[in-house]
């Protein structure tokens, strides 16, 4: 009898924050999120510069945890989970622990989208969800073989989920999702009447 092996997996980490330490208020969070949009002129206007839809403090802020505490709760959770998902990776530390890089917020109105994008330098990289309307863009993630498929045929509609191209992931509020940073994502045009919200991260090996 034949056998038929699935090698050389991608892991996606899907986790409520609250397993970790304690709750995060998604409404403070929120709150906290749209003020510091209100107030950051410079990040506003890399916003205008760069074309990018809504906001984003990604090349203006880098002391999130540093101005507001619930950013810094916000790490202490995050550095749990990075840390259960590096145990599953089955990485070789060495010793050391993967550390937080950056930290962003992220605000996209209707019509907003993120284009496909990897994040160079960082071993794993995520997000946590803060508002996600009804209609909200789920988070697209590439099969990393994409670009060696050459001649491959289509996979059919109802492929299972490990052969697709694409999987869409539609996260909940207070939701945190986590991948190593080489695997391609997006974020698809929000077709939400309110802003898609929301708080991603790089963690590095230093």
């Amino acid at each position: 009898m034949a056998q038929i092996e699935s090698l050389f997996v991608t892991r996606l980490y899907r986790a409520e924050l609250k397993e970790f330490g304690n709750p995060i208020n998604p409404a403070e969070l929120e709150s906290s999120c749209l003020v510091i949009a209100e107030d950051d002129e410079a990040g506003q206007a890399w916003c205008e510069d760069q074309g990018y839809p809504g906001y984003t403090s990604y090349a203006s802020l880098t002391d999130l945890p540093w101005r507001f505490p619930i950013f810094k709760d916000l790490v202490e959770v995050l550095d749990r989970h990075v840390a259960a998902f590096a145990e599953d990776l089955q990485f070789d530390l060495d010793g050391r622990a993967l550390k937080l890089e950056d930290l962003w917020i992220n605000i996209l109105p209707e019509g907003g989208m993120h284009a496909s994008h990897i994040h160079p330098h960082s071993v794993i990289s995520g997000t946590t969800y803060v508002s996600m309307p009804e209609g909200a863009s789920a988070l697209k993630l590439e099969d990393p073989r994409s670009a060696m498929m050459m001649a491959a045929p289509a996979r059919i509609k109802d492929a299972r989920p490990e052969m697709r191209n694409f999987i869409y992931v539609r996260p909940t509020v207070g939701e945190v999702l986590l991948w190593e940073s080489w695997l391609r994502h997006e974020v698809p045009m929000n077709m939400a009447e309110d802003e898609r919200i929301s708080v991603s991260f790089n963690y590095s090996w230093a």
